[in-house]
Order: C-alpha cells, then structure tokens, then sequence
C-alpha cells in the first residue's frame, strides 16, 4: 500500500499546491503515495456550512466546532485506520527530523489545518489528534505548515529520492548540521575548495566533513552540539 495523506482543510484548492512539482510531484504521478483534501465545509452546520462559533467566555474571533471537525475526521478515517493524526498548531511539539522519519516509515498520516482563533480542546482530545508546530511563529493557518510536514516526509518514502544514501547524510539526520558542500570550479572569486575533497582520499573526506559538520554545530546550534555531545546541561 502507497503512503496515503489525507489533509482536512477550508481550502483544499491549495493542495497539492509545490507537492505536485519536483520530487514530491513525480512521486504523486507514480503512486509511491497519495494525497487527498477534504473539504472540512461539509460537514458544516445549516444552510449555511458553518464551521466555526465564538469563544466561550468571550474574546476576539472564531473557534472551529468540535461537532464540525469531528464529523470531517471521521468521514476521512477507515475502520482499520492506524494512520496518526495531526493537527497543526502553534502550540505543538516542534517537528523534527525524527519525527518525520517516524512518519515515513508508517501506512500514512491524517493532518488537520486549523483556522480562526483555533480549534475546540473536546475535539482534540476525543479525536486523539497530536498538536504538531513547525515553528514559534504564527501562519494564517493550517495549510502552509502541512506542507512543509509532507514534503519533509514523502521525500523518505522508498523511490523517492534518486539516491537513497543522500537523505542519511543530510541535517539533523544524525544530530549535526550538514557539512559545507563544494563543486567546480576548483577556484572561484580567489576561493578554493578544500585541497582534501580533491584528493581521493575517502578516508580523509569523511573526517574532514564530520569535523566541519561538528563546528558547523557547535558555532549554529550550540542546542544540537549539546545534545550531540549528550550534554545534561
């Protein structure tokens, strides 16, 4: 079975949006996964599909309902559905390279794109539904940070990449940051590529990019280099 996504959304016409170019795209062509946006307004309340309420207890905007949201999820999910479920938000678990690996190597993922002010707690708790952020700052809503996720992970999916050794060697893959790369010319603008990436020494390469990528760390991610060097500081 293919990875399958299912995004719930008020705008599916914004997927596949850039996962249907690249790497991403050409996988979707194939079938190595695919993807679905399910119109959250279907499952709105009256004449008029509405999908959100005011906050209880008062305060600025809208809040998505409980009764909506769980009506577009369980139209999504199968009886046999083992697929995490996520919600996209601000005040998630910050996403990581581990994470999206996890990901990856599963039967696919159900991703839920907030709106408005947020979404009623019942419905995250009764849905089980795992808040995932993409960073501390704030998007119009849901959309943009679901892509970012899938395109982190269909990029792992078996086939995807041409190379499949190149996604092992990349940021945070192993706690570093990647190493600087280098191509031709040899010299450009009076600057040259280091004299042991042209030497053929495999040995040598290996260590001089483990030890770029170690100061790389350590000057830019002081945090990684931390936890790299299994600081409990």
């Amino acid at each position: 079975m293919p990875f399958r996504a299912s995004v719930l959304t008020l705008y599916p016409e914004m997927f596949p949006g850039p996962l249907g170019a690249s790497l991403a795209g050409r996988a979707l062509e194939r079938g190595d996964w695919s993807l679905e946006a399910r119109q959250i307004r279907d499952h709105g309340i009256g004449r008029h599909r509405a999908v959100d309420d005011t906050p209880a207890g008062g305060s600025p905007g809208m809040v998505l309902r409980p009764d909506v949201l769980a009506g577009a999820i369980d139209a999504a999910v199968r009886p046999d559905d083992e697929r995490p479920r996520l919600l996209m938000s601000p005040r998630g678990r910050t996403l990581d390279q581990g994470r999206v690996r996890e990901i990856a190597e599963g039967p696919g993922v159900l991703i839920v794109c907030g709106r408005f002010e947020g979404v009623d707690e019942r419905v995250i708790e009764a849905r089980d539904l795992e808040e995932v952020s993409i960073g501390d700052y704030i998007l119009s809503g849901g959309e943009m940070a679901a892509l970012v996720l899938l395109d982190a992970v269909v990029r792992l999916l078996p086939g995807v990449m041409g190379n499949a050794r190149s996604g092992h060697a990349e940021s945070f893959e192993n706690g570093l940051l990647e190493h600087p790369h280098y191509t031709r010319p040899a010299v450009w603008e009076g600057r040259e590529v280091p004299p042991v990436l042209l030497s053929g020494h495999h040995g040598a390469v290996e260590a001089w990019r483990r030890e770029a990528a170690e100061q790389f760390t350590a000057r830019r991610r002081p945090d990684l280099w931390a936890k790299a060097r299994g600081d409990r500081s």
